[in-house]
């Protein structure tokens, strides 16, 4: 049976702050492209950054993203795009909806 550490994530934190002392508003929703990508460049995805602005994904387009548009959309190797959509943009998402549920 394969083992999964589910605690070394690499390429950056779950928990990169995502408040205004980082340049972006606290919620992802109102993020701009820039903020999307300097997102990801602090998380440690200096490379895999530039496809969200190629792609023009924006906080609202990130929150609206799938795996499968994560792993193939991007065009990111393999990789980068799991720990990508797993660490990063799959937490952005339940945090928005937990905050945004009422």
């Amino acid at each position: 049976m394969l083992s999964v550490n589910m605690d070394n994530k690499g390429n950056g934190p779950v928990g990169v702050k995502n408040s205004m002392e980082n340049g972006r508003p606290p919620d992802p929703a109102d993020w701009a492209v820039m903020d999307v990508v300097n997102y990801f460049r602090t998380a440690g995805f200096e490379e895999q950054a530039g496809a969200f602005q190629e792609q023009e994904i924006d906080g609202k387009s990130l929150l609206l993203m799938t795996r499968n548009d994560v792993l193939t959309g991007l065009q990111l190797k393999l990789g980068p795009a799991l720990k990508i959509y797993e660490y990063h943009v799959k937490p952005l998402q339940t945090k928005h909806l937990k905050n945004n549920s009422s």
